[in-house]
């Protein structure tokens, strides 16, 4: 097991020299791929959930209190470090405290929006790598066992190595893939992690519209327990 580290490096070694600079380029790639998904997809995607959630004043009370958790957030690359910035902010967004206390908690472990799209990511990178033919099966494969990376995955800092094991065991990569991921899990973990814990503030919005029905509106910013139960 001392050795083990060695041999994994020579392996990686090996498939850079095998690659070469297409390796460098397709690094390059997944960056502004996953990045300027991710922007869009946190600034519009959270927005139209708000949306969803309470209409217009939704989404002021939503993005006025979201500075705290987005910079916790990528500041910590923890879901968990986070949560307890999102247990402050979700109140103040107008969604129920008893909703807050299961939703963000149990988001935390399990709603991952950014190691989902980062599992989709590595799976395709990996198989444009060893040249893998991109079928509708194995593109259903990838859309599944992206949603299973992301309910795996860790969250902590660089926690994406199981589901990085996860990816290689069922789609068969040679090991000396499980490194060459491991560094993109490393170039998306800051923003991966925004949308992994800010994300948990919106699920609550839509599960406390869902659960009240028609009734629950945000038309203004919470400030004591009793208007939040209002």
């Amino acid at each position: 097991m001392y050795l083990a580290p060695v041999g994994l490096l020579a392996w990686f070694a090996a498939t850079v020299v095998d690659t070469g600079d297409k390796l460098a380029t397709a690094y390059v790639s997944v960056f502004f791929s996953y990045y300027s998904f991710a922007i869009c997809y946190f600034f519009f995607g959270f927005t139209l959930y708000a949306y969803l959630a309470g209409r217009f004043p939704a989404i002021t009370s939503f993005w006025k209190q979201m500075l705290n958790p987005s910079l916790t957030a990528v500041g910590t690359c923890s879901s968990m470090a986070t949560m307890p910035i999102n247990l402050e902010a979700a109140p103040r967004m107008g969604v129920p405290p008893e909703v807050c206390a299961l939703v963000i908690p149990v988001g935390a472990a399990l709603h991952k929006d950014g190691s989902v799209i980062g599992g989709v990511l590595k799976i395709l990178f990996a198989m444009s790598l060893f040249h893998r033919e991109l079928t509708l099966h194995s593109l259903l494969m990838t859309v599944g066992i992206a949603v299973l990376v992301g309910v795996v995955v860790g969250a902590i800092p660089s926690g994406g190595m199981i589901g990085e094991m996860l990816i290689l065991s069922i789609f068969g990569f040679p090991p000396e893939t499980l490194p060459l991921l491991a560094v993109i899990s490393v170039i998306i973990d800051p923003l991966a992690t925004l949308l992994n814990a800010t994300g948990d503030n919106v699920a609550a919005m839509m599960v406390a519209r869902i659960t009240s029905g028609d009734l629950w509106r945000i038309v203004k910013e919470p400030d004591t327990q009793q208007d939040l139960q209002g």
